[in-house]
């Protein structure tokens, strides 16, 4: 059996394959860069804060626990903490207690609310701009088959947290990108 890998061998990608993984893996990392780019320059926060405002407009009394605010955004609860607070002293959310042990709600304020109104046209122009227009409805649809194959392999919390999110603003219009 000449054809099996021995658990020593690397299974080496192919000249056509690492291509392809460079080219991802560049737009891993340029793609977020260009992003926070735009709503640092047009709003003053960066895309990290933008999908907490998304996360809290698409959950129901624009509420969501920090911990689950904090998987939906992609990022640790330490990080969410030091995000909420910025937002808060804007005025655009506030902590408050969940009722039980040390649990906290976000809130998203009507001022966030109208805020992130504000400042998704712009973003969705520029996640237009970058992406979608440029690949097409159906290359764009490809992508986001593959992309959350490959998210439910490296982040299946995050992929399951897409999923509900997805979800609940089915069929609804709603600022974000």
């Amino acid at each position: 059996m000449a054809d099996e890998v021995h658990a020593d061998e690397v299974p080496w990608l192919d000249h056509e394959e690492l291509h392809a993984w460079m080219h991802l893996v560049a737009l891993v990392e340029a793609l977020p860069a260009a992003l926070d780019a735009q709503l640092k320059r047009d709003a003053g926060i960066n895309r990290f804060e933008y999908m907490i405002l998304v996360g809290l407009s698409e959950s129901p009394d624009r509420t969501m626990a920090m911990s689950q605010l904090a998987l939906a955004a992609t990022g640790s609860l330490s990080r969410m903490s030091h995000a909420v607070s910025r937002l808060a002293s804007k005025g655009w959310v506030e902590r408050r207690a969940a009722g039980t042990g040390r649990q906290m709600d976000v809130r998203l304020t009507d001022t966030g609310f109208a805020r992130l109104e504000e400042i998704a046209p712009g973003h969705v122009r520029e996640a237009r701009r970058l992406v979608v227009d440029v690949l097409g409805r159906d290359d764009l649809l490809a992508l986001g088959r593959s992309a959350r194959s490959v998210l439910q392999t490296v982040s299946p919390g995050f992929a399951e947290a897409l999923e509900e999110a997805h979800q609940r603003v089915a069929g609804g219009g709603h600022p974000g990108a």
